[in-house]
Formats: C-alpha cells, structure tokens, sequence
C-alpha cells in the first residue's frame, strides 16, 4: 500500500538515537540546545529558537505569554488542522473564523479585514500545505490594528516567501516536526523569535515556570506547563534537518511530475506551484456530484489499487465545538467545499516516479466516470 506520507528515516537517523540512548541523558539536554542552534542558523534572519513537545504546545505559549484569554478574539482561516483553533480556545478566547482561497487554501486577507473588531487581539495565518501566505498584507493590518500575528508554520518548514524563509522575520512563528511533515523529531514543534523578553516569559511558561539564577537558585514567579522536547527527539531532528533541503526538492520534483500528468478537467481543482512552497501535501478537489461517486467511493476505488489518500482537512468551524460559538454550514463556502471534495495525494521523499504514475493513472480513472 503506497500511503500518503511516510517519513524518511535511514541508519544516520537510527545511530543517532542511539547514541542518545546509550548517553542515559534522554530528557531535556545538549542535543536540544544543538538542534534549537542549528534550526536558528538553518531559518536565518537572526532569529532565536526554542523547541517543544508538539507545534501545537509552541502556539498555545506564544498566546499565553501575550495574555491572550477571555474576552479576546483571534482571526484564524476555517480551513486548517484544529490544532490552530484549539490553542485559541484553550486560552480562553474566542476564535474568529474567515474564508480561505480556493487553490491555496491560505487565508483570505479581505476577510481577515472585515473580521477585525475591537476586541481582536491577533491573527494567526496559516501556511496551508507549504505555501506561504501573502505576509505582507497580513501584517500590513497587523500594524494598523495594532494586533499579534502568530505565523502557524506547523507544515512550511523550508518555506520561502520573498526570497526569505519562513520564520526569519523575527515575529513568533511556530513549527512542527510530527512524523507527516518535511522532517521529524518523532512529535515536537520549535518557536523561531528575536525578542529576547518574550523568550525568557516563554521558557517559563514551556518549564513549569522555572527560572534560575547564576549559582543554580530555582524560582517560579509565574505559571509553567511542561511543553519540553526531549533530546531524543532533537537527536533526530538534527540528523533530519541536514536533509531538508533534499527532501523538499524531491517534494517539488514529485509534485511537477503530479501537474504535468493530472489532466485538466472541469471536475477538479489542482494546487499551483508557487516560488518558494515546500510542498508538504500535495491535495486535490473532486467535485462528486460531476464525477456521480462520493469520497468514500473514490477512497476505495484508490485503496483497491493499493493507493492510500488522506483528508486534509475538515472545515474547523463545523465541528461541535465550534458550532457552540454560532458557525453553521454556509458560512464559509471555500472551507466547506474543500472540506467536502479535498483528497490529498501520496508525497513524501521516499517516493519514485513510478509511484506517481500510478497514482495519475488512478484518479484519471475517477475522472474518466464523469
């Protein structure tokens, strides 16, 4: 069974936990403050970088250290992996979802305009399947309403947008290195930001609220969670980032081998290549009722020739939790179509060729029904 993504691991990978494991030092320690220097130097721009158990842990700190909570509203697209609206809720603010576009599936930025009140506090865009969102009109308003931007970066590690890479511009970006994505420290996430305060309040709220001074005296002036890596992970993640760059240019070779052979056809939608985009997942829209099957029909169709896709994602806000904060179905149609016709594709280094013949050769199958 070809899946949809598989991570991309090899003896250098396996030594290197090992060599972790023989150390007897498995939480917290020097592979972590290698792989925190290293993903700095790899990102550019000056940045600092702190890593935590999940991407999901590093959003939630950045808002709690801004003092986010109760009362606050955060913009963010209705199309994404919950994650980026739980941490929202888990503050105890309210998330404010808006419309995402078609193709790239990155947040619309007039709606994000049109969704500012006066108890917004930020915006948290997201860079949907690698591709970078069109940061500078999001930040342009940023600016003008005075708000937080949170860059979601959990599937753009090696995302360029300007020339630049995600996460160099200094503002709190978050990432995550969970087994599906460019690279993995098994699950674990990263913050790159270059305010040396809001790191140190960060620290605290990753480590129990711990703080220590130079002769190893421990105080917790504030509130702390336990979002740590462990340096197993950062093992990993050092062997993995060295990689990167490879891995992402094999992503986009697959991806041009995908849009050179997917036919055009009125009954679906194909993502576009863009400078920059590192190609996380490669997701395709199916219009059914054109093609006169269901997705679950289409899911067996590819299982049956040994072909597994996957689903990315659901439009958040219909979900039961969000439906309590009064969305319903129409509220953002872009979401809900994705949501209803996305398949996403099998891309991951370890592919070949071959695999993405077959699978062209299985959704031109699904196309020829219609």
């Amino acid at each position: 069974m070809l899946p949809f993504t598989r991570p991309t691991l090899d003896t250098e990978e396996f030594e290197a936990i090992k060599e972790v494991l023989q150390s007897g030092w498995l939480a917290t320690g020097p592979k972590v403050a290698a792989f925190e220097a290293a993903l700095a130097d790899y990102i550019g721009g000056g940045v600092q970088v702190r890593v935590f158990n999940s991407g999901t842990s590093a959003l939630e700190a950045v808002l709690l250290a801004y003092g986010i909570g109760p009362g606050d509203e955060v913009i963010v697209p209705a199309m994404s992996f919950v994650a980026s609206a739980n941490v929202i809720v888990r503050c105890g603010a309210a998330p404010k979802f808006v419309d995402v576009d078609l193709v790239s599936r990155n947040i619309d930025v007039d709606a994000v305009a049109a969704a500012i009140t006066a108890n917004t506090k930020a915006i948290i865009p997201v860079h949907f399947a690698g591709r970078a969102v069109e940061l500078d009109a999001i930040y342009r308003l940023a600016e003008r309403h005075k708000l937080l931007v949170l860059e979601d970066a959990a599937q753009a590690i090696g995302t360029q947008y300007n020339g630049r890479r995600i996460g160099s511009s200094g503002n709190p970006v978050c990432f995550s290195f969970h087994p599906n994505k460019n690279i993995t420290t098994i699950e674990g996430g990263a913050l790159a930001l270059n305010d040396p305060a809001l790191l140190k309040k960060i620290e605290g709220i990753r480590f129990h609220g711990i703080e220590r001074d130079q002769q190893g005296g421990m105080d917790v002036p504030a509130w702390g969670g336990k979002m740590n890596m462990p340096d197993v992970g950062a093992a990993l993640g050092l062997v993995q980032l060295k990689k990167l760059d490879g891995f992402n240019r094999k992503r986009r070779a697959l991806v041009q081998r995908y849009l050179q052979q997917l036919p055009k056809h009125d009954a679906l939608v194909l993502p576009a290549d863009v400078d920059g985009h590192s190609w996380h997942m490669f997701c395709i829209l199916l219009d059914w009722d054109k093609l006169g099957l269901n997705r679950n029909q289409a899911l067996e169709a590819l299982k049956q020739q040994a072909i597994a896709a996957g689903i990315h994602y659901p439009a958040m806000h219909l979900f039961s939790l969000y439906r309590q904060y009064g969305y319903k179905p129409g509220d953002f149609p872009n979401a809900e179509r994705i949501g209803e016709q996305t398949l996403t594709l099998p891309l991951f280094p370890g592919m070949e060729d071959k695999d993405v013949d077959q699978v062209c050769s299985a959704i031109v199958s699904l196309l020829n029904r219609a």
